[in-house]
């Protein structure tokens, strides 16, 4: 195997989770990627201010109000949360994973469900590294689907990073972020706005790095702030989910404590705390943790509080959890694409696992598309636009005929694999 194939080999495994970052932003616009990063992006300082963690539990980002954000490790203020959001128990929700190029899944599942005529409006939609740039063109539905289908077919590599990023990253993201300055409009804002005041919700997590906690952007009051300080912390936070700590920079967020005291928070991928997001964990193990048979209550004895008012929940991995079969070298780079590659599947298949434990208990329809067997072609670059073509067309196809969501646990263990390679260099 060549240095180049190694190389790009490197790209895809560590920029998985991102792939069709840009995609929604300079190709979904027509706009062309810019030719540098700012001087600013690529010189600012990295000493930070100083500030504890109660100073950042009371922040609320600069020129917002502190309701626009919640922790997503925290059940209580998430049912806070729900319970203003009126659409949350009568229209189901919609968890969009992460998974890079590996998004032109969900966004053919989409087009294809669309043209089925039983696509339904979401009540809450959610959106983890990719997913959270899939998530407001899903959220405003069928409008977004040409946008979309641009995104995940015509996307390259060099419109998400370049080599040499910094003391920071191993790239720099200057092409995703340009991208996203361009897709993500005022005129953009305003439609989610509107969605929001019917009682929907969209919602993007982030991992705040110094607590190590997952962030919950409500992405619709956002919006609804508007202006330039609504308009920036939008496309900050999605750049911030897609940002793998380590392979790209993660984004500082302007924030200020009720003292007045400013600093920067540190945001990045979403996907390092949940492949997707249904609940806060501790909601879905509630009722786990510690009980036994003598502890169990009948159906009728649930609370209200351990439940979710969801009628019911879709969950759109954009991942395979088929064995992946290549012949790892015995370089660096090599073994942390590999070893990349498996932590993700273990932790999405850890999520699917209690997410359909927690649906099992308290009775909620849970549905799973992911990349199955069903489809079997390999991607031989990041990004190859063939690979992504046909998958968004295998997800249109099952989309349309209402077969996506035909999941089963049993996927998730089979002693098959899906491909062979060699070790020839």
């Amino acid at each position: 195997m060549s240095r180049e194939m190694n190389r790009r080999r490197l790209a895809g495994a560590a920029t998985t989770m991102l792939a069709a970052a840009l995609a929604l932003g300079a190709v979904a616009s027509g706009a062309v990627p810019a030719r540098a990063g700012t001087v600013a992006d690529r010189q600012r300082s990295t000493t930070r201010t100083s500030f504890t963690a109660a100073d950042l539990a009371a922040a609320r980002p600069e020129g917002l109000p502190a309701a626009v954000r919640l922790p997503g490790d925290d059940p209580a203020a998430f049912r806070t949360f729900l319970d203003g959001a009126a659409m949350a128990a009568r229209a189901p929700w919609l968890a969009l994973s992460g998974g890079g190029e590996n998004g032109a899944f969900a966004a053919g599942l989409l087009k294809g469900w669309t043209r089925a005529g039983t696509r339904p409006e979401f009540g809450v939609v959610t959106g983890v590294s990719t997913g959270a740039l899939i998530a407001p063109f899903a959220f405003l539905g069928a409008s977004g689907d040409e946008a979309l289908e641009k995104a995940y077919t015509e996307t390259s590599a060099a419109d998400v990073f370049e080599f040499g990023g910094g003391p920071e990253s191993l790239t720099d993201t200057w092409p995703l972020k340009r991208g996203i300055e361009r897709s993500v409009t005022p005129a953009l804002l305003a439609a989610v706005a509107a969605e929001h005041r019917k009682g929907r919700r969209l919602l993007v997590v982030t991992t705040e790095l110094d607590s190590l906690r997952p962030t919950l952007w409500d992405m619709g009051a956002i919006a609804q702030a508007g202006g330039p300080a609504g308009l920036k912390l939008f496309r900050e936070v999605m750049l911030a989910s897609a940002a793998i700590p380590g392979i790209f920079p993660p984004v500082m967020i302007d924030s200020v404590d009720p003292g007045g005291k400013r600093f920067q928070e540190m945001h990045a991928d979403g996907g390092a705390t949940a492949p997707f997001f249904v609940a806060p964990g501790r909601t879905l193990l509630e009722q786990v943790a510690g009980a036994g048979p003598q502890d169990a209550k009948p159906d009728d004895a649930k609370p209200d509080d351990a439940k979710l008012p969801a009628p019911s929940v879709y969950v759109v991995v954009n991942t395979s959890q088929a064995p992946d079969f290549q012949v790892a070298q015995r370089s660096m780079l090599s073994i942390l694409g590999r070893s990349l590659s498996a932590m993700i599947k273990a932790q999405t298949a850890g999520a699917l696992a209690v997410t359909q434990a927690f649906a099992d208990r308290t009775g909620l329809p849970l549905h799973v598309a992911t990349i199955d067997q069903r489809f079997g072609q390999v991607s031989q670059a990041p990004f190859e636009q063939g690979y992504m073509r046909a998958l968004f067309a295998h997800g249109e196809r099952l989309g349309r005929a209402g077969t996506a969501f035909d999941w089963s646990p049993d996927t998730l263990v089979t002693s098959s694999t899906r491909r062979s390679a060699s070790n020839a260099p």
